[in-house]
């Protein structure tokens, strides 16, 4: 498991050139067929535009596609594509819907359209890192209920969460890479007495910093 950038929801920019409108949409989505969902959900809502551009680029199996969509060759698709490429963010499809200011733009007023409405969207998406994470719990007593959470917040652990009863039942998901430290500090702490119990591993989004 490797960690990746993606997108937790979708944002939009727009860019206007000499009247030609491009609204940019960044949406993530977990496969091919959900980007060509998307696209074609927004090119149904633009269906009077003059072009629906996209690029999209899928994890599972490194896919990555562009259509210019009736632009000339290399001034839109592959545009878009080079900003999702340089942005790092994965899983994740956008459009670029252009209508048509009545004057033609020239071939470098294309890639500058399209890749700034682009760069727009991705620029306003939040962005977070896919990170190999593990999902935990542990049992304590009242007595270490307040320090335990200290830890786990200063470890930064994600969905802390717990249930009370003759202990406290406390879950957690923490980084992979932190995990051994946090067991350490836990076992140190407690001269043993608490054991983290690892449920199952998977990806988790944090904020990309």
């Amino acid at each position: 498991m490797q960690p990746y950038l993606t997108v937790t929801d979708r944002s939009s920019a727009e860019y206007t050139d000499r009247r030609s409108r491009f609204i940019a949409v960044v949406a993530p989505v977990a496969s091919e067929q959900e980007a060509l969902a998307v696209i074609r959900e927004i090119s149904k809502e633009h269906w009077d535009a003059r072009h629906n551009v996209y690029a999209y680029i899928i994890r599972e199996g490194n896919i990555s596609r562009f259509s210019d969509d009736g632009e000339p060759q290399g001034t839109a698709g592959m545009p878009v594509l080079e900003v999702l490429r340089g942005s790092g963010i994965v899983d994740c499809v956008v459009v670029v819907t252009r209508y048509f200011g009545g004057v033609l733009l020239g071939t470098g007023g294309l890639v500058r359209a399209y890749s700034s409405a682009a760069k727009g969207a991705v620029e306003n998406a939040t962005i977070v890192n896919m990170e190999p994470s593990a999902e935990c719990r542990l049992k304590c007593d009242y007595n270490r209920y307040g320090m335990i959470s200290s830890v786990l917040a200063e470890s930064e652990c994600a969905d802390i969460n717990a249930e009370f009863s003759d202990a406290v039942d406390l879950r957690f998901t923490v980084r992979m890479c932190d995990f051994a430290q946090l067991d350490k500090k836990l076992t140190d702490l407690t001269a043993g007495s608490v054991k983290i119990e690892k449920i199952i591993e998977k990806y988790h989004p944090f904020l990309k910093k």
